[in-house]
């Protein structure tokens, strides 16, 4: 049964959407029915700009959500691990980790012009630090015990690192990673808006100072469908991979 209503949810919500704009208890020009939705869509098929669009976004995506979780896992190993690391380095993350990736925007663009470098910088940002806290916690979780047996039985401290201490704190790492999935769909709205020439973010814009809402909607519902596809796909890989948490 819950399934079903699963299933029906969507379908009924996009139902109750056509018919309040049908019906004009909202303003059918700042809030159009989801058919003008699908025809902007549709028209921003046609025009080959959609899958430019798509690809630029998803490059900016992929390749930061890559560079700020590999960072991240790095150095929360250290982090975790090491306490000289933790005391040299964790206090500044702790100050830098509040500050939202759109409020460096103005300064990214004096940085690094229009660059995809800048654009990058921010989805970096955003992806790092909520890697970087889950693999801290993570490695300090893991069980000393573990650790202590492990160096009685003359295991070198690399081999360690890697089959007991990463291992051991891998499903915080993975509850990271997958948060950080939705994290860098959002950065990807600071690194658009900070002056892009393509991309998902980029065209909601264009189409927001034209007023067409249509599309605007379209494109908002598209980036809601990449970074649900996104999260799913990684959340499904992770339940194979860490079978064991």
């Amino acid at each position: 049964m819950s399934v079903l209503v699963g299933v029906l949810s969507v379908p009924a919500f996009v139902g109750v959407w056509e018919l309040i704009a049908r019906l004009r208890i909202v303003n059918a020009v700042l809030f159009p029915p989801p058919s003008t939705v699908a025809v902007a869509v549709l028209d921003w098929i046609h025009s080959g700009q959609f899958f430019g669009d798509l690809a630029a976004s998803l490059f900016r995506v992929t390749a930061g959500f890559l560079i700020g979780a590999a960072g991240g896992i790095l150095l929360g190993v250290l982090t975790g691990q090491f306490r000289l690391v933790s005391s040299l380095l964790s206090p500044l993350f702790h100050i830098l980790r509040p500050i939202p990736p759109i409020a460096f925007v103005p300064i990214v663009i004096l940085w690094f012009g229009l660059s995809e470098t800048g654009k990058l910088f921010l989805v970096v940002w955003g992806v790092f630090f909520t890697v970087w806290l889950a693999t801290h916690i993570g490695v300090q979780k893991v069980d000393r015990g573990l650790i202590r047996a492990a160096l009685m039985l003359g295991t070198p401290r690399r081999q360690m690192l890697g089959e007991v201490v990463l291992l051991g704190a891998l499903p915080y790492i993975v509850v990271g990673v997958r948060t950080a999935v939705s994290i860098s769909f959002y950065t990807l709205v600071a690194a658009e808006l900070a002056g892009a020439f393509s991309g998902i973010v980029y065209r909601i814009e264009i189409a927001q100072q034209n007023m067409q809402t249509g599309q605007v909607m379209g494109g908002l519902a598209a980036l809601g469908l990449l970074s649900f596809v996104a999260d799913r796909s990684f959340a499904a890989i992770a339940e194979r991979a860490v079978w064991w948490r």
